[in-house]
């Protein structure tokens, strides 16, 4: 390999890995201009373009990375999440199967996927529930949560994040029901109980909040958080 290009190959994938996904698109293009055969510097690229909100050029370089490798499956799994956002179901349903390819599961079936399959679409959606929470547009937020759900309905951490979502669309009774289903599977994960506590709180339910984020402090000392909510709250 020319040695200016592997520069710019292992100069862009460690600014990818570092999340500084301006810097790694300038490097990987560099590479793409002098050799287009790197399968995984187009899944880079997409998921770049992905990021930046530029789906459409995400798909073009995710479909680019599976002609060069089929049995690329990250590539696969990121063109399927990159398909639904575009509107294309089938064609991302297909993806899915294809990606679970040569296991014993029912075609589209979610439940016979591959734990870490299923880790990596659920993390995807959750990405792009972040994203919209971020500009405010919570109900599809709360949707992108919810599908995350379907595929790891085990992983705490995404349903305090459509708990908090729904709290925030004012749909209190739903994110304490999503709240209490956390505590059935992982009674110490307390996070989920300070936000189980703010949640009270915005019901009306002080005194309820106030015991919550005094059990996270007997365990967590130096939460400044519930310090600073039972300050606020004091009768």
């Amino acid at each position: 390999m020319d040695p200016s290009i592997r520069h710019h190959l292992n100069v862009g994938r460690e600014y990818y890995q570092q999340g500084d996904y301006l810097q790694a698109e300038a490097h990987l293009r560099a590479v793409l201009e002098a050799h287009d055969g790197f399968a995984d510097v187009h899944n880079m690229l997409g998921v770049i373009h992905y990021h930046s909100g530029r789906p459409g050029k995400a798909r073009e370089c995710f479909e680019r990375a599976l002609a060069i490798n089929p049995r690329y499956t990250e590539a696969a799994l990121n063109l399927a999440v990159c398909y639904n956002e575009l509107g294309r179901y089938q064609d991302g349903k297909a993806i899915y199967t294809r990606a679970a390819a040569g296991q014993d599961a029912h075609p589209g079936s979610l439940e016979q996927l591959d734990p870490f399959i299923r880790g990596k679409l659920a993390n995807l959606h959750a990405e792009v529930g972040s994203a919209y929470v971020a500009v405010g547009l919570l109900e599809r937020a709360t949707e992108e949560f919810r599908k995350a759900l379907d595929l790891c309905p085990t992983f705490v951490d995404l349903r305090t994040k459509l708990a908090t979502t729904l709290r925030d669309t004012g749909r209190l009774d739903e994110a304490l029901d999503e709240l209490t289903a956390i505590f059935e599977l992982s009674p110490d994960y307390l996070p989920a109980r300070v936000h189980l506590g703010l949640t009270l709180w915005r019901a009306g339910r002080v005194q309820e909040a106030r015991a919550h984020w005094q059990y996270v402090l007997e365990r967590e000392p130096d939460n400044r958080s519930c310090r600073v909510y039972l300050s606020m709250t004091e009768p």
